[in-house]
């Protein structure tokens, strides 16, 4: 038992190694092969007579008029630039060309390629070295802290233009979020959570709403009836407020409904202009439960101090939460960089520091710039307004443009605020990229930046937003392919139709060597002189007995 169960770490690493090597070998087997073909068809031309059939192709080519090379080039033009435009608005969709990802979706397993870690293939870099994959913590999706009201907030915006601020996941998200805050312990639910259960799990807004109504109906003291009532019957913030209070007095000790509604009525109060209020109610929930740091309460309580101008306090939370062990935020890095900003902002001139150069608090600045725009490029082109907001969806996803959305919606009037902050980013912000080393996997002050913000952000954001995406990606090989297919083609097409005596001179220019070119040689070569040879010796090259 002992040797067997020593000798199968062996062979499976044999299995492996064999694996490995037929998929490293296989181009070469395809290589090979392809030389065989070639050698098989130089060896049976004489059987197969290619000349002969060569020659009787050429001489049909010949015969055809100038209409059927237009038609014909004409046809390619046209097919060809179908694909182009649908490779395109496949890349411009999804990011990838649907060429490419078919042919690696059909052809990858026939190629050998393995979904293990140990091996390379298409997911090694240019140094042979395999690229660490995205894992799932790198693309984990973040409940935004400040996510708007949907009934007082998002439904207005539907009502006006017409437009779903919220795409179907990211409620989705919201729904999943719900049931796991508010259902609590799933083996003693009463029959009024269990509605509220299946409430959350409602896509009909009205059938939500429906259904808080009737487990209120079955218990006056449901509060996750009420919280849903706020979220999304209130059309108001006021009436919001209200329906959150009510909710208060019925929680009792549940910590999670606790938690939820402490919050929403603090930003309430925010919105409502409360500000003071709004900031002793987020101090007192974060020394009430200091524990539940990863509801981010804390970026609640750093944007109602910047509402205050408070920022010697916005500085303490900072240093509190700015730290290399916590995760961080476009929130934290940028209000860091503002600080320091809104230091030398006022006076800083990009001329008179072209000439003497940067100051310390100056070079303080831009590093800290440099910090935040490494952690989430998205965002500068959204606080200089360089791209047009639109409202922040309820889950973000960190250095991704969902979260440089959530962001600046809500801290642009902060950077506006700031005398010459904004225009102290605008004059540093693209020096950033100059810094992050290349490839852009190695990251320079966090950790690489990760490959799959572009997919989760389409799934966050609505259709009709532009998703930001870094890095840019190069165009796929395809569309450049039928890009220049398309054009060569029409081209062909326009000079046969302008000028088809030309082209037809050119065509034959083409094919003539083909044909002609035995009568050259045999004219040329031999043993002596041709014209030592009668001329009815010679008929298409080829001496007569």
């Amino acid at each position: 038992m002992e040797e067997s169960a020593g000798a199968s770490p062996q062979t499976l690493g044999f299995v492996e190694k064999l694996k490995s090597w037929l998929s490293w070998s296989w181009t070469y087997i395809c290589l090979v092969w392809f030389c065989m073909v070639v050698v098989m068809i130089y060896v049976l031309r004489s059987p197969l007579k290619l000349q002969e059939s060569f020659a009787s192709a050429s001489v049909f080519l010949s015969t055809l008029t100038p209409k059927f090379y237009v038609a014909l080039t004409g046809t390619s033009s046209l097919i060809s630039g179908l694909i182009l435009i649908f490779e395109w608005w496949y890349f411009r969709k999804y990011g990838t060309s649907f060429i490419e990802q078919v042919s690696v979706s059909h052809l990858r397993p026939l190629l050998g390629g393995v979904e293990s870690s140990s091996t390379t293939g298409l997911f090694s870099s240019v140094n042979g070295e395999a690229e660490p994959r995205p894992s799932v913590s790198e693309c984990k999706v973040w409940r935004n802290p400040l996510n708007l009201f949907r009934g007082a907030e998002y439904s207005r915006y539907t009502w006006v233009t017409g437009k779903e601020p919220l795409t179907y996941y990211d409620m989705n998200l919201s729904a999943q979020d719900h049931q796991t805050f508010f259902t609590g312990d799933t083996q003693q639910l009463r029959p009024e959570d269990t509605v509220m259960q299946k409430a959350w799990r409602e896509r009909n807004p009205q059938a939500r709403i429906r259904a808080a109504y009737q487990a209120i109906e079955m218990n006056h003291e449901c509060a996750a009836a009420y919280v849903l009532l706020a979220e999304e019957e209130a059309t108001t913030i006021t009436e919001a407020e209200r329906l959150f209070k009510q909710a208060l007095k019925s929680a009792g000790k549940d910590i999670n409904l606790l938690v939820y509604i402490k919050r929403r009525l603090a930003m309430c109060a925010r919105k409502l202009g409360r500000i003071k209020e709004a900031v002793k109610m987020m101090r007192d929930l974060m020394k009430e439960f200091p524990l539940l740091g990863m509801l981010n309460i804390h970026e609640n309580l750093l944007e109602a101090l910047l509402e205050l101008q408070a920022y010697a306090d916005v500085q303490a939370v900072l240093a509190k939460y700015d730290d290399i062990s916590l995760p961080k935020s476009a929130t934290i890095c940028y209000t860091s960089a503002l600080l320091k900003a809104r230091a030398v902002s006022d006076k800083f001139s990009p001329e008179a520091a072209s000439r003497r150069g940067l100051s310390t608090a100056e070079m303080n600045a831009v590093e800290a710039i440099h910090r935040a725009v490494e952690f989430n490029p998205h965002v500068p082109k959204y606080l200089l307004e360089m791209k047009s907001l639109i409202l922040p969806p309820e889950h973000i996803l960190k250095r991704g443009d969902s979260e440089a959305v959530a962001y600046a919606f809500f801290h642009l009037q902060h950077w506006k605020r700031a005398e010459g902050a904004l225009n102290l980013l605008h004059c540093t912000w693209e020096g950033t990229f100059r810094i992050i080393p290349y490839p852009l996997e190695k990251g320079h002050l966090f950790y690489p930046y990760p490959g799959c913000t572009e997919t989760a952000d389409r799934e966050l954001l609505p259709s009709f937003h532009e998703v930001s995406v870094y890095p840019k990606k190069e165009l796929p090989f395809f569309i450049l392919f039928t890009a220049g297919l398309c054009s060569f083609t029409a081209m062909l097409a326009m000079l046969t139709h302008q000028f088809p005596e030309l082209m037809g001179v050119f065509a034959k220019a083409v094919r003539s060597p083909s044909i002609h070119q035995p009568n050259h040689l045999f004219c040329s070569q031999g043993h002596g002189d041709a014209r030592a040879y009668p001329s009815s010796h010679w008929v298409a090259g080829v001496e007569s007995p």
